[in-house]
């Protein structure tokens, strides 16, 4: 008993344990988001506050509750869930609280210890060049000074958190400097308070950074080279896109490919609860991978938030929110900053699992009935926005996010998927079906959508070419009834249908082998310009157009063979290469072969 006074005393301790998540009492006030610690005798525990009722509160533990019993002692931080914003970020790879591994690695030894806990980023030199100057008044996110990180020049900023007009009344001069060293000193024209501003800074990572003068409406398309993306499909930058797809059906090779070739400046990847094999699949590759952009590794422009399924359920929550802030820190340097969240499925069933243990009703399949509530203000934090700096004038910086689910069974009905379809501007579906026909990338012609396609038309016709938002519609529609031949062919059989539905199909059945299909693997193929895509787009459209004098269906079926293997190989050729053109007058063959090749100067190859 006198423990438990000992305890009071102290202001905090735990209550009761229900797996992963603590009940405290405290006798001084606490906060929502509030990082508090549970004290063992040899280690820190971290938690977060939920949930506050009265002088009790709910924290969930990113830690293993084993030997936490009632009494144990509380630290509360007064501080929320915060992440290291600074320069040496990029490169990193970082659990979901922020913790290098790597160098929990070399601390700890291959199997991370519980209660471990390491500072983000380590103080090392950088050479830095101010930009802001004594005397000038600054507000919140106004860049200070500039240090060279990797290819990019990184932004020193006044702190986030700072709300008024600052006044410099001193800063350094040109020179190598510290993360822990003081580089200017600013006084608040409010108040009069003086702050020391060090190169790094904190933000709760559940809060958006809004330092920017306003945000902006979507106006350009994000390049991803996968053609059934950029063309029938497109995401904006600085826009949202929904990728569910069951297990297998190729949703990892879609992220690395969108993260190596994508015209972003800066990638995140956040690994929520994926299984350890997938994740060390991604951490063997990535530093291998060779930046087209850049001809060096990928890793120097690439973050990655790792919290695999075996690692603690609460910290699921943390690793998505780490990664979005971090997204919104480089944006503030006027960069395009590209997020894929792999899975948002998982952090939702962490999420129903703690209402479970909070004991909330539930809404369908058991998920919160918030579930939708925090799934959008997820997806609201991407989005292009307008920045003005005193010094450096005005600009842009953008957020694009793409988050994965993985519906069991390839259920696009369940709750996560409908829930994330209502806010997002692109549904990129991957089925089965597709991917057990090794149809890759496996995204659903028919059951996709995209709402850029038609708020971007200038910009996209404008990168390929006059007529193109027309002609993929044109090319959707088509491709829809030539699949509903395809479903009447499995009723009725090949025989009972006509000679020009069988071709109808077979143009269909080409446009999705040549075209909407890519092959990740090889060089060529993996990453086609703007201007080999829109070529390519329209010779498809010649084909379809085409009137072939074909007698029979042997006949139809083994030219359409030809035209498929074909264009295939030339896919795989280097554009305007010899043998590229050499593939090209093969096809002029082949349209001649039927004795009726007549296609309009618009369309001409």
């Amino acid at each position: 008993m006198q423990a438990q006074i000992n305890q009071t005393k102290n202001g905090s301790y735990v209550i009761g344990v229900n797996g992963n998540l603590v009940t405290a009492f405290t006798n001084v006030p606490v906060s929502m988001n509030e990082v508090i610690y549970i004290l063992l005798p040899k280690q820190k525990l971290k938690a977060e506050i939920i949930r506050i009722r009265g002088d009790e509160y709910d924290a969930q533990v990113f830690e293993d509750t084993k030997d936490i019993k009632y009494g144990t002692a509380i630290e509360l931080t007064n501080e929320m869930l915060s992440i290291e914003l600074g320069p040496g970020l990029l490169g990193k790879v970082l659990d979901g609280l922020g913790n290098p591994l790597e160098e929990l690695a070399q601390k700890d030894g291959y199997f991370l210890q519980r209660g471990s806990y390491l500072p983000t980023l380590k103080d090392s030199d950088w050479y830095f060049t101010p930009v802001a100057k004594a005397k000038s008044i600054l507000n919140p996110a106004d860049c200070l000074g500039i240090v060279k990180e990797g290819i990019f020049e990184h932004r020193i900023m006044l702190p986030f958190s700072f709300q008024s007009k600052y006044k410099v009344i001193d800063i350094i001069s040109q020179k190598n400097i510290n993360l822990s060293e003081v580089i200017a000193q600013v006084e608040d024209l409010s108040t009069g308070e003086i702050h020391k501003i060090y190169p790094i800074q904190k933000w709760p990572i559940k809060t958006p950074i809004t330092c920017y003068e306003k945000r902006l409406l979507p106006k350009k398309a994000l390049t991803t080279k996968i053609r059934i993306v950029d063309t029938l499909f497109p995401i904006a930058e600085g826009g949202s896109a929904c990728i569910p797809g069951p297990f297998g059906s190729g949703k990892t090779v879609f992220q690395q490919g969108v993260a190596k070739y994508a015209k972003a400046d800066i990638v995140i990847i956040a690994a929520c609860g994926e299984r350890a094999g997938e994740v060390v699949e991604t951490l063997k590759e990535f530093p291998h991978l060779i930046d087209p952009q850049t001809n060096r590794s990928l890793m120097e422009r690439t973050i990655i938030i790792c919290n695999t399924s075996s690692m603690p359920v609460a910290s699921r929550e943390a690793s998505i929110y780490t990664a979005i802030t971090l997204a919104e820190y480089y944006r503030q340097m006027c960069l395009k900053v590209l997020v894929l969240a792999d899975s948002t499925s998982r952090w939702a069933q962490a999420i129903r699992e703690m209402s479970a243990r909070l004991e909330e009703i539930p809404a369908q399949e058991a998920y919160p009935a918030y579930l939708s509530s925090l799934i959008a203000n997820f997806y609201e934090r991407a989005g292009c926005v307008s920045l003005i700096d005193t010094h450096l004038g005005k600009s842009e910086g953008s957020v694009t996010l793409l988050g994965t689910v993985s519906p069991a069974g390839g259920n696009f009905e369940e709750p996560v998927t409908q829930a994330t379809l209502s806010v997002v501007g692109c549904f990129l579906g991957l089925t089965y079906a597709r991917s057990y026909a090794k149809r890759f990338p496996a995204i659903a012609p028919l059951e996709s959508w995209s709402k850029y396609l038609v708020s971007l038309s200038d910009s996209l016709e404008q990168t390929y070419f006059i007529g193109f938002v027309a002609m993929i519609k044109k090319l959707i529609s088509y491709y829809a009834q030539g699949q509903m031949i395809a479903d009447q062919m499995k009723v009725v059989g090949l025989e009972d249908i006509s000679l020009d539905e069988y071709i109808h199909y077979l143009k269909a059945e080409f446009f999705d082998a040549v075209f909407l299909q890519q092959d990740a693997f090889n060089e060529v193929d993996a990453c086609p310009s703007e201007e080999r895509v829109a070529e390519l787009l329209k010779q498809v459209n010649q084909i379809i157009q085409h009137k072939f004098l074909v007698t029979n269906k042997n006949q139809a079926q083994d030219l359409f063979l030809q035209l498929v293997s074909t264009f295939k190989n030339m896919n795989l050729s280097v554009f305007c290469s010899a043998e590229y053109k050499s593939y090209q007058d093969k096809i002029l063959s082949l349209m001649h072969s039927t004795n009726n090749y007549t296609l309009s100067e618009s369309y001409a190859l």
